[in-house]
C-alpha cells in the first residue's frame, strides 16, 4: 500500500484547494505510524526574488517552503522516513515529467514513491504513482 484512502483523499483535496498553484507534500512512516505533511509551495516567492534562477512560477513548479524543510528534517531525526513525495500538475495530466525526474535524481531520494495528481479546471482528475526502477534506470508507474 502506497497511500491509504484517507491519505489519497487529503492529497487530492490539497491539490484542488491550492489550484492554480502546484501543491506539494510528503507522507512519512515510522513503524505503523503514517503522517501526511502538506507543504507550502514557495515557488512564486523564489521566482519573484530571482527569476533567472527560478524561471517558473507555481503553476508549473514547486519549491518546498524553508519552514517545511525544517519540519521534514525534524521528522527524520525522530525516526520517520519518507514514503511518498507528492505534488500536483496544473491543467495537464498526471505524469512524471522530465523535470520531476531531474529533481528526484538530483535530490538523491529514489526510495520514496512519487505521486502526481492532475488538476484540470479546479477538479482533481487522475492521481498516479511512480517508483524508481534500477532495472529500467527510470521512474515507472506503479499501483497507488
Amino acid at each position: 500500500m502506497i497511500l491509504t484512502p484517507s491519505e489519497l483523499e487529503a492529497i487530492r483535496k490539497q491539490a484542488v484547494d491550492e489550484y492554480p498553484a502546484e501543491s506539494c507534500g510528503l507522507v512519512f512512516v515510522r513503524g505503523t505510524e503514517r503522517l501526511v505533511l502538506p507543504c507550502r509551495n514557495d515557488q512564486d516567492a523564489k521566482h519573484k526574488e530571482d527569476p533567472q534562477r527560478y524561471p517558473r512560477d507555481s503553476r508549473t513548479a514547486y519549491y518546498i517552503h524553508a519552514d517545511d524543510l525544517k519540519r521534514i528534517a525534524q521528522l527524520e531525526l525522530q525516526g520517520y522516513s519518507m514514503a511518498v513525495i507528492y505534488h500536483s500538475h496544473i491543467d495537464v495530466g498526471a505524469y512524471f515529467s522530465p523535470t520531476d525526474k531531474k529533481q528526484a535524481l538530483m535530490s538523491g531520494y529514489l526510495d520514496p514513491v512519487y505521486v502526481v495528481t492532475s488538476v484540470v479546471s479546479g477538479q482533481a482528475e487522475a492521481t498516479k504513482a511512480f517508483r524508481w526502477s534500477a532495472d529500467h534506470n527510470e521512474f515507472v508507474e506503479t499501483e497507488r
